[in-house]
């Protein structure tokens, strides 16, 4: 085999993430009064869009978290060794951006290098001048052919992004053949049909990105459209493995951090008396403690482990994972003092209707009003939370890696690109370019996370039906 599977902690912890989504949708399929609000999100054009754009991510996300150990090349009878390096299927998928490495900085689409260097000449002198990158460009004569040859890529990628958004469309139109009778018809009703709107706004939006992506894609071959950093790796290699730190640490911390809020929260409102106080006195206590601390303490315990425990940590991947999986677990530790005021709250209101009265009247056990009536009732408030909960995680991986307690610096995120760019914007000419990818990633994601939130939260309010 030319290749050993490698499960690292928090690969482990997103796959049962994502089976935990799945279960959710399976439920929510095969009830009625769920289903609703989410046909509710796909009704609205914002919801879609955002949605697009995030299972982009996400995919992105998933295909970096599949990783492996490749065979060394041995002789013909040998036992297979493996390497240390631990890859991912982006990584694969990405290979000429991973591979390509010059030798420092260059500017976007640049074909030198962004300092002047002492270059030998064919007479033995030498002069100081901006040298040849090694691979970006490298086919080129010289400066003034390179807008013909990026446009000329660039409109060959749009045209394969366009190529397999039609194939989308076709598919689209293909899965309606047997309900419309015919594949004329199904195309007039996903092109017109008022019910078809979700599916043409996600058409469209998908069809956007293929193309956007094919330009990327294809440019990406020949020059660093992002640059290259202060090692030469290029930026938007960088900017597409981060996306899976940040994903992690928006959706690993939400996964801790759960349990704590729903059943603290909910317990507190429902049982009161000694129960509510003495949970009330953890999350104030924690509240009280600067939260940095707690992450920088949290860090610190990670990196004694590693260092006390090196025989754990076969390769470098699995030492930078479990500091990740620590900073989660202390965010998740930190972040469940207000989703649990908000259910304890609500908790208190629900207690007092006359059909949980009544239930206590009858003798119900108390676990079985909490899980029949209490839970899904508060359900609409938890999901609307950890949406908009989301972006602010994100944010918090950036600016935590920025002061020096966030992931291990080795792994690629948002924060650490920022990290390094800072020192570089005092220089001149100043290196721009790795602080612009990292924000318009970052940005792109909160904002859409962000819409996204707002599509749900009018899809989930009871009041939202009122005022229409």
């Amino acid at each position: 085999m030319s290749f050993r599977p490698e499960i690292l902690w928090s690969d482990a912890l997103l796959f049962l993430l994502l089976a935990a989504v799945l279960g959710f949708v399976l439920h929510v399929r095969r009830h009625e009064h769920l289903r609703a609000p989410w046909l509710r999100v796909a009704q609205s054009r914002m919801g879609v869009v955002t949605a697009v754009i995030l299972a982009c991510y996400a995919v992105i996300g998933v295909l970096d978290s599949l990783h492996f150990r490749p065979a060394l090349p041995v002789e013909a009878g040998a036992p297979v060794q493996y390497g240390n390096e631990v890859l991912s299927v982006l990584d694969v998928l990405a290979e000429p951006l991973r591979m390509r490495v010059e030798k420092t900085y260059s500017e976007p689409f640049a074909l030198h290098l962004y300092a002047k260097e002492n270059l030998s000449l064919p007479d033995g002198g030498q002069m100081r001048a901006y040298p040849r990158l090694k691979y970006g460009g490298a086919h080129l004569a010289g400066t003034a052919e390179r807008a013909g040859d990026i446009a000329w890529r660039a409109a060959a990628g749009a045209l394969w992004g366009a190529g397999l958004a039609f194939g989308f469309w076709l598919l689209a139109a293909l899965s309606r053949v047997w309900q419309a009778r015919g594949f004329l018809p199904a195309t007039t009703q996903l092109l017109r049909a008022p019910e078809a709107a979700a599916w043409r706004t996600a058409l469209m939006t998908l069809s956007l990105l293929l193309v956007l992506g094919g330009v990327l894609g294809r440019l990406s071959i020949d020059y660093h459209i992002l640059g290259t950093d202060k090692v030469g790796q290029d930026v938007l290699y960088l900017s597409l493995k981060s996306i899976r730190t940040g994903l992690l640490i928006g959706t690993l911390t939400t996964l801790i951090m759960l349990p704590f809020a729903l059943f603290l929260g909910v317990a507190a409102g429902y049982y009161g008396g000694r129960v509510d106080d003495v949970i009330q006195f953890v999350y104030t206590t924690l509240n009280s403690i600067p939260g940095v601390l707690l992450i920088a303490a949290a860090v610190l315990v990670a990196q004694v482990y590693v260092e006390t425990h090196p025989e754990l940590f076969d390769t470098s991947a699995a030492r930078s994972d479990l500091r990740l999986v620590f900073l989660c677990g202390i965010l998740g530790v930190t972040s469940w003092t207000g989703l649990a005021r908000l259910l304890r709250a609500e908790t208190l209101k629900l207690r007092e209707l006359e059909y949980i009265q009544a239930a206590r009247a009858f003798g119900v056990a108390n676990l079985r009003i909490l899980s029949r009536h209490i839970l899904p009732n508060v359900g609409h408030l938890v999901l609307i939370t950890v949406v908009i909960d989301f972006s602010g995680l994100v944010l918090a991986e950036a600016v935590l890696s920025y002061v020096g307690v966030g992931v291990d610096p080795t792994m690629a995120s948002w924060g650490n690109m920022i990290n390094g760019a800072r020192l570089e914007l005092a220089r001149e000419p100043m290196v721009w370019w790795q602080l612009a990818a990292a924000f318009l990633f970052m940005f792109i994601l909160v904002l859409s996370a962000n819409l996204f939130a707002d599509s749900v939260r009018d899809a989930f309010d009871p009041r939202a039906g009122a005022r229409a």
